[in-house]
C-alpha cells in the first residue's frame, strides 16, 4: 500500500488551527476536495459524521482517523493534520487528539481499499517511535518521508 500516493500537498495541514472536531473535519474535507479526491463535500461530510456517530475514530495515543465512504468521493484520498492545540475527539482513551489522518474512499470501492489504508496506518500508529516522529513533523516533506515506509 503506497500511502504517499494518496496524499496531496493540498490535503496536508501542518499545523492546523481549529477550535473543535467538526472544524478539523471540515478543513480536511476542503483539502481533499482541493486535491481532487472529493467532488461533493457535503455528501462526504455526512458520511464522515455518520461514521463518527457510530463510535469515535479517536483511536487513542492522541490520534484520530476519521473516514467515510461516499458517492461524493471520486478517488481514494488521504488528508493529514497536525493540530496546533490538542482537540477533544471523544477518543477511546479519553485523551485529546493532536494528529489526524482522514481517509476518503469512493462508496463502490469502500470495502477493500478502506480497510487496506486503515490497516497500513494502524500498523505504524501502534509504534510509539513512529507516533513521536509524527508529533515532531514540521512540514509535508517530513511527513512523506516518514510515510514512505508504509
Amino acid at each position: 500500500m503506497n500511502i504517499n500516493a494518496l496524499l496531496d500537498e493540498k490535503s496536508i495541514f501542518i499545523p492546523m488551527n481549529a477550535s473543535d472536531k467538526n472544524s478539523v473535519i471540515s478543513s480536511m474535507i476542503d483539502g481533499l476536495a482541493a486535491s481532487g479526491s472529493i467532488s461533493n463535500k457535503e455528501e462526504y461530510m455526512n458520511a464522515v459524521l455518520t461514521r463518527e456517530s457510530t463510535g469515535s475514530t479517536g483511536i487513542g495515543f492522541n490520534v484520530a482517523i476519521p473516514h467515510g465512504k461516499s458517492k461524493g468521493v471520486l478517488k481514494p484520498g488521504l488528508a493529514f493534520a497536525k493540530l496546533s492545540a490538542p482537540t477533544d475527539w471523544d477518543s477511546l482513551d479519553g485523551q485529546p487528539v493532536n494528529i489526524v489522518f482522514m481517509i476518503a474512499v469512493p462508496e463502490e470501492a469502500a470495502g477493500n481499499e478502506h480497510l487496506q489504508i486503515l490497516i497500513a496506518l494502524s500498523r505504524k500508529l501502534i509504534d510509539s517511535d513512529f507516533r513521536d516522529k509524527l508529533m515532531r513533523i514540521e512540514h509535508a516533506d517530513q511527513l512523506k518521508n516518514l510515510l514512505a515506509a508504509i
